[in-house]
Formats: structure tokens, C-alpha cells, sequence
């Protein structure tokens, strides 16, 4: 038995001990009617109903149903995900990078920075070389929607885009950053950063660089600028540029950005350091942002973001967490990795929580369920989560950088 399942199992025993003695103290020395119960005046749209921590979700479990520590999956680690203690298989016995799954669903794609090479892991575990090819300090990668081809960023500035297919290399301009493949069709995006403010722009190019078409004016506020181009082609990126004002006391309006300078309604958000993922089919926007109704930790929600229901139905999912250790595995369905135990004010200074353990919830999006589906059996923190096509496997980054993975059937 681990250190971990030891602590996990003095914790239950502490609570049912506590609760057995209150109910014998209960009956002994009260009578009459339990007052009627009070709940706090919160906000119902940003306050969830899920427990915080652990020790909270086994005092739920045993205070309303009653059931023994082992019949939960608490003594011993499962190797599927129940909802209880989970084990993992380490993938990778170094921290790599850059990782996204492949086009088969199943395998992982990740950059090795030791020797500089890409390599994926098929699904037998098998480390394969993507490509002899090696690209020494890579910064920045990003994948298109098939993981054959890849913007690389480096130190000095240069970028270029490597097929691994077709073992082809195209080198971009310099001042070109912050790179997004388009979901559809063989395009990139990117910021084009010149000296100038006034020749800053938001560029549209092929992917071998050609045919470049500026498609927004940056100026002076190119760091307000994410490049995030959603999957039904509408939207490319979103500008935080609003007034301190127009939002109002603990609010934000997020400027979507079109392809094609659409003027769409701004997004109207609870808090600051708005940060988003699309769903598969770009009809939603999973978000998070920190306020101080949420004590200033981070805050999902999900919003309507087509152009002709952008803003709508926006709502609170209840969970403290960032958006990016979420992953959708279809349409409604979304796995996140939620830190046990966050603190007041983490979403003001992530770096000082980056390394606290989480535990895998699934969100249902379409009924509102949203369940605990697992507690890695080791404490890690659970980053860059994909899930494979069959939902079988879920792999993820841990503390330490390195690729595991937990099987979910």
C-alpha cells in the first residue's frame, strides 16, 4: 500500500469517526425539529456545487451514501478510471514538449529538446523518430489539425514550417510570431511585427508562406492579441482591448476577430486573464477567467460562439481550474485536470500552483453533469491532456514534464 492510498484511508477513517461521534452525541442531548437550513447569498451563475478538495468529495460520499472507503476504489489504485485512486503508465522517463496527438488518434507526437528531434509513441509504446531532421532549441511548436506538419519558433527569431510526411522545410519571415494553422484548409496565421506600430498586422499566408493577406491592424496592441482560430473557420483570434470601463465592476469584453473583419458582438466575461478553447464542431468556447467572486482563483465557463449566437448563453461550470489542462473529446464532452487543493488569489500568480496535484473530471455539456473520474494514485500535476479518438486513453504532461498516460476504459 502506498504513502498516498495510507493518507487518503487515515483521512476517510478520521471523517467516519467524527461523524459516528456526532451522531451518538445527537441523540443523546438533542431533541425537537432541525432548524430550518440557510444558504449564503452567492452568485448562482459563478458559484459551482462541486467539493474543492478531496477530503471534501469523501465526506460528501460518506455523510449522504454511506459507503466504505474500500467499495470506492480507495484501498488500492484502480488501472481504469472508476472514480477513485488511478494508476498511470509514464510514457517517456524524461520531460518532452510540444506534445499532440497524432493523426491516427491514438499515438502521441512530442519534441525531445535532448537531442532536438521529434518522435511519437505508437500505440504498443514504441518510441519512432519522426523525422532525422533536427531542430536544436526549439521555442515554440505548433501542430495543423492532421500533426504532420509544424510551425517551429527559435531563440534567434528565425521560424520556419517542417512536413514530416514529405520531409520538406519552408522558412518564414522573422518578425513573424505567435503562429495558428487553420482548421480547414492549408493556411496560416501569425502576427506580422514590424519596427513600425502602424505596419503591425494580423497576416494570412499559405502554408509555404506565400499569398500573405494582412487581415487586422495590430498597432500598439499586439500583446492584447491571442491567435485562436476556431474550427468552423469564423473567428481567428481575440483582442482584449476594451476600456478599464466598458465592462462594468469584475467584468471584461473580449473583441472576437474575423477572418474576413466581420464585426462580431464582443464577449462579455467574468473577470481577467481570459483564456479559451474551442469545442471540435466551433459552436462553443470553453473558458477561464479569475475574479474576485471566485475568491481569485481561476473560473471555467462556456459560451455560444458562432456568429450568430456569439455571447449567448453563458454560464459558470463550477470548477476552479485554467482552460488550458481542459481537453474536448467531442462536441459536449470535456475532460479537465482541477487542482485538489487552489488556494484564494492562485489565478493572480499560476506559476507559484502550477505544480499542485490534480484530479480528472468529465463535464457534460449537454446535461450538466460533471463528474470525478479519477485521482492519479502518484501527486502530479496533469498538463497538455489529449484524449484518443476511441476515448480509451487519456495521456497528459506531469509535473516533471514527462508523457503518461491513464486508461479510462
Amino acid at each position: 500500500m502506498s504513502e498516498r492510498t495510507k493518507k487518503i484511508l487515515l483521512v476517510v477513517g478520521f471523517v467516519a469517526s467524527v461523524f459516528a461521534f456526532a451522531f451518538i452525541l445527537y441523540f443523546m442531548f438533542f431533541t425537537g425539529p432541525a432548524p430550518e437550513a440557510t444558504v449564503e447569498d452567492v452568485d448562482a451563475d459563478a458559484a459551482g456545487s462541486l467539493p474543492t478538495s478531496i477530503e471534501a468529495q469523501l465526506r460528501e460520499l460518506l455523510e449522504e451514501e454511506g459507503i466504505a472507503p474500500e467499495s470506492v476504489g480507495l484501498e488500492e489504485a484502480d488501472t481504469i478510471a472508476r472514480g477513485g485512486l488511478t494508476q498511470t503508465i509514464e510514457l517517456t522517463s524524461t520531460a518532452v514538449y510540444n506534445t499532440v496527438i497524432s493523426e491516427d488518434g491514438d499515438s502521441m507526437n512530442y519534441y525531445n529538446s535532448g537531442d532536438g528531434r521529434f518522435y511519437t509513441i505508437d500505440e504498443d509504446g514504441n518510441v519512432v523518430a519522426l523525422s532525422d531532421k533536427q531542430f536544436p532549441e526549439a521555442d515554440s511548436v505548433v501542430w495543423n489539425k492532421d500533426s504532420e506538419k509544424a510551425v517551429i519558433e527559435f531563440p534567434d527569431g528565425s521560424n520556419v514550417i517542417y512536413d514530416f510526411s514529405a520531409e520538406k522545410q519552408v522558412t518564414l519571415p522573422s518578425h513573424w510570431e505567435e503562429f495558428d494553422f487553420s482548421p480547414v484548409q492549408d493556411e496560416i496565421i501569425a502576427k506580422s511585427l514590424a519596427l513600425d506600430p502602424n505596419n503591425r498586422y494580423l497576416v494570412i499566408s499559405s502554408d509555404d508562406g506565400s499569398r500573405v493577406q494582412s487581415i487586422q491592424a495590430l498597432g500598439e496592441n499586439a500583446d492584447k492579441v491571442d491567435v485562436n482560430w476556431s474550427p468552423n473557420d469564423q473567428v481567428v483570434a481575440f483582442a482584449d482591448t476594451a476600456s478599464a470601463t466598458s465592462g462594468g465592476l469584475n467584468r471584461t469584453v473580449i473583441y472576437p476577430v474575423g477572418k474576413n473583419k466581420e464585426n462580431y458582438k464582443g464577449l462579455v466575461v467574468e473577470g481577467l486573464n481570459f483564456d479559451s478553447v474551442w469545442s471540435p464542431d466551433g459552436k462553443l468556447l470553453l473558458y477561464s477567467v479569475t475574479g474576485s467572486y471566485s475568491n481569485d482563483k481561476p473560473l471555467l465557463w462556456v459560451v455560444k460562439a458562432t456568429s450568430s449566437t456569439m455571447g449567448d448563453d453563458r454560464r459558470s461550470l463550477g470548477l476552479n481550474t485554467w482552460v488550458d489542462k481542459c481537453t474536448w473529446s467531442s462536441s459536449s464532452i470535456v475532460y479537465c485536470a482541477v487542482p485538489i487543493d487552489l488556494p484564494a488569489n492562485a489565478g493572480l500568480g499560476r506559476y507559484l500552483f502550477e505544480d499542485e496535484p490534480d484530479a480528472l473530471y468529465k463535464l457534460n455539456l449537454t446535461t450538466g453533469a460533471t463528474t470525478l473520474v479519477a485521482i492519479p494514485d502518484e501527486d502530479t500535476a496533469m498538463n497538455n491532456l489529449y484524449i484518443s479518438d476511441d476515448d480509451s486513453k487519456l495521456y497528459f504532461s506531469n509535473t516533471y514534464g514527462q508523457l503518461e498516460m491513464m486508461r479510462l476504459k
